[in-house]
């Protein structure tokens, strides 16, 4: 009986959230560590589905990184990053999308066809779903010259496309590849374009879902979470040096969503169970919620 009881009081606590939530889009980016575990990537889609379930609209942007750096060092290839950007030659890129859309992308959409969530699989490539022209030869602070390689920059997103696929009931899984007007395959970086499909498509919310726990005052010191902070702030610690290089692009990210619209964007971790329930269905969350302002926080959640 007092399992009953909590499950029915948990289900009275969320039902504000999900009359608000309800028709509204998330998109939702996980890191590709994740995938590298199939009881992970399962806990992840379960919850997807279940937001899927209470008629919140689901599009889902995965990573690749480690597989990504696994796989070409096991075929001889050097990976280089510069401030936390891949740069992505020639034989990186057939690499990327052996991995991304052929290895990881089927993973997740086997997982949901388990759990008999519709979901489906889609790249940038696809119908032009993502238009991008390749990153310009750019500066270090030592004025060297750095070539990303095939690395693209986003110049358009086709939100007809996923409007389309989110209407018709179906989640779209998607690979941060795209390729330029010529056909030429590059790689984006998968913050980059959850932040551009979030702030197209006007959505509720953008929930990057890592392996850390947010972001930390102190670089490697879970203790010193940040709970929320406004658009400013982040950018504060960007330019003061105190986020790693794996969390500048995502810094950059979220400045880019919020400042096009988004509300809210959330960075949870993969490592709390059911995390990403807790954030959206709880005022106390689980990670680092960044906004334009926190005056617009209620006192409940600040």
């Amino acid at each position: 009986m007092q399992n009953k009881s909590t499950i029915v009081s948990a289900l009275k606590y969320a039902i504000p959230y999900i009359k608000l939530y309800k028709g509204k889009i998330f998109v939702i980016k996980a890191g590709g560590e994740l995938f590298n575990s199939p009881l992970l990537t399962k806990k992840l889609i379960e919850q997807i589905g279940i937001f899927h379930q209470f008629g919140i609209r689901i599009i889902l942007i995965h990573g690749g990184g480690t597989q990504l750096t696994k796989m070409a060092t096991s075929l001889g290839i050097k990976t280089k990053f510069v401030d936390g950007r891949r740069i992505t030659d020639a034989d990186s890129i057939d690499v990327a999308t052996m991995v991304m859309n052929g290895q990881i992308n089927t993973k997740i959409l086997a997982a949901a066809r388990d759990l008999e969530i519709p979901a489906i699989g889609m790249s940038g490539v696809d119908a032009g779903l993502i238009c991008a022209h390749r990153r310009e030869i750019t500066k270090s602070k030592g004025n060297k010259s750095i070539d990303y390689g095939f690395v693209g920059e986003i110049d358009s997103v086709n939100t007809n496309l996923l409007e389309k696929q989110l209407e018709a009931g179906l989640i779209p899984v998607i690979s941060p590849l795209t390729c330029d007007k010529d056909g030429v395959i590059l790689n984006i970086n998968a913050d980059t374009v959850a932040a551009s499909i979030a702030a197209e498509l006007n959505a509720e919310k953008l929930i990057l879902v890592t392996s850390v726990p947010g972001i930390l005052e102190k670089k490697d010191n879970p203790s010193t979470l940040i709970s929320y902070l406004n658009r400013d702030n982040l950018k504060k610690m960007k330019d003061d040096g105190r986020l790693s290089d794996g969390m500048l692009p995502k810094a950059e990210a979220i400045e880019h969503a919020l400042k096009e619209g988004v509300a809210r964007v959330h960075i949870i971790s993969y490592h709390v169970p059911d995390s990403l329930l807790i954030e959206v269905f709880t005022n106390d969350g689980t990670g680092t919620l960044i906004i334009n302002d926190v005056a617009a926080l209620s006192s409940v959640e600040q």
